[in-house]
């Protein structure tokens, strides 16, 4: 998992990535529906079957801009982007949602 603190990573990132999916969460250290899945996150990071997946974590916090930038208003929130392009989004700590897209969209 990749902590992103400088929103001019952001495009590097997802262009590095190329036809990768990348999930990016963005999360709150005050966040308790955070704490819950952020382990969880970290785990799915570390299967096998996403090691073609990127990974990255965006502290609302720290990473203002970032988040400002991707209009996030409530965590944790995940956003998938494929390609460079935004393909889903979603907000909460649902652990079967996030499973479920990881699946479909890698």
């Amino acid at each position: 998992v990749i902590v992103m603190l400088d929103p001019l990573s952001g495009p590097s990132i997802l262009k590095g990535a190329g036809n990768k999916l990348v999930v990016v969460d963005f999360t709150a250290t005050w966040c308790g529906p955070c704490k819950q899945i952020g382990p969880q996150f970290v785990a799915l990071s570390e299967q096998a079957e996403n090691k073609e997946v990127v990974f990255l974590k965006v502290d609302v916090d720290e990473a203002e801009d970032v988040s400002s930038q991707c209009k996030i208003s409530c965590m944790p929130t995940f956003h998938f982007y494929k390609n460079g392009e935004k393909v889903f989004e979603f907000s909460g700590a649902n652990l079967a949602t996030l499973k479920s897209k990881l699946e479909e969209l890698r």
